[in-house]
């Protein structure tokens, strides 16, 4: 079962992703038939921040997969013992 907290994290990032679909899709589908000169442009950055902002974070995305992975395989390929955290240190002390 899913705590209270659990519950209300959830909440936020669905509400999250909601706002921030929304506001993509008004800024690349919308915005570019209106007029130039309506007030609702201010509220958006310009349009070439529409291609370079999705392809950073699918770059960092890649990146951070990449590394999890890197971590991983190195783990597994360590003899047993030799790759350790602090935590694990402590835990064999006792």
């Amino acid at each position: 079962q899913a705590t209270a907290t659990d519950q209300l994290v959830g909440y936020g990032l669905v509400a999250f992703s909601l706002v921030l679909f929304a506001y993509y899709t008004i800024w690349i589908i919308i915005l570019p038939f209106m007029e130039s000169d309506h007030q609702i442009h201010k509220y958006f950055l310009p349009r070439e921040f529409s291609v370079i902002i999705p392809v950073v974070a699918g770059l960092l995305l890649l990146l951070f997969v990449g590394e999890y992975f890197c971590f991983c395989t190195a783990a597994k390929l360590q003899p047993s013992g030799q790759f350790t955290t602090k935590a694990s240190q402590r835990n064999a002390n006792k």
